[in-house]
């Protein structure tokens, strides 16, 4: 269920609808289909997972963290994906975490000013965001700032306290969280059966293979493993003497 093929037949369902649309297209629309991802872990698994999307001439949004201590935003290596994503037609936006904040206009605040910031550092306007593992107070507060879009916000998702199977939902949510369907698998029951969908996919938990979870972190583990052994041997001229041992070294 999270191979790169599982995913495309995601795709071909929704390109089936002919809802498919950005955030600021679905505004204006009574039935629509929204593609997001947050990005979390990896910036290097969300480009492989725009390219799976270009194969199929299908663009969506992603949201990258400013505050994320496993990838750095502004590397050079990471800012040449996301600007390369941008320029094959995906949507950049924010995955703004909280990081402990509960007063609301701070965060308003904060939003706008990480916004800002990654709009000048990329050299392209950001518009929307996503938080990242939001409260029932963020989500009951209804975020909407001027020119500027959240995906939580309730023309893209419906808030309720306790979701029942009773619950009527303006908008059908359905997110991949924890490498666990949540709110139902889109598949073409759940993707044609709501006038309105946002679908929830984090790049981490995909990849060619299509793991179970176990081995997803293991794969991923390792990908950043090399990652920072060839970051350190960029960096550092005295590391190269070492370089293969830790290549060669089983990290588990």
């Amino acid at each position: 269920m999270f191979s790169y093929n599982d995913y495309k037949e995601i795709i071909r369902i929704i390109q089936s609808t002919g809802r498919h649309c950005n955030y600021a297209e679905a505004l204006h629309k009574d039935k629509f289909v929204i593609m997001r991802h947050d990005v979390e872990y990896s910036v290097e698994r969300a480009y492989q997972m725009a390219k799976v999307e270009q194969s199929m001439d299908f663009v969506s949004t992603y949201f990258f963290q400013w505050t994320n201590n496993t990838y750095n935003i502004l590397s050079r290596r990471n800012m040449d994906m996301i600007k390369d994503m941008h320029e094959r037609g995906q949507h950049i936006g924010l995955h703004f975490a909280l990081n402990g904040m509960t007063d609301m206009q701070q965060v308003r605040k904060r939003i706008k000013m990480e916004i800002d910031i990654l709009s000048e550092m990329f050299g392209f306007e950001i518009t929307e965001f996503s938080v990242h593992r939001p409260s029932h107070d963020i989500l009951r507060e209804n975020i909407k700032l001027d020119g500027i879009l959240n995906a939580y916000q309730n023309d893209f998702f419906t808030f309720t306290d306790k979701i029942t199977d009773d619950s009527k939902l303006e908008v059908k949510y359905m997110s991949d969280a924890n490498h666990i369907w949540r709110y139902g698998y889109p598949d073409e029951k759940n993707i044609t059966g709501y006038d309105k969908v946002q679908i929830l996919v984090h790049p981490f938990s995909w990849c060619k293979a299509g793991y179970d979870n176990f081995d997803n972190y293991k794969s991923l583990l390792q990908e950043k493993y090399l990652e920072l052994v060839n970051s350190i041997d960029n960096e550092c001229k005295d590391f190269g003497e070492f370089k293969e041992y830790f290549l060669e070294k089983d990290v588990r």
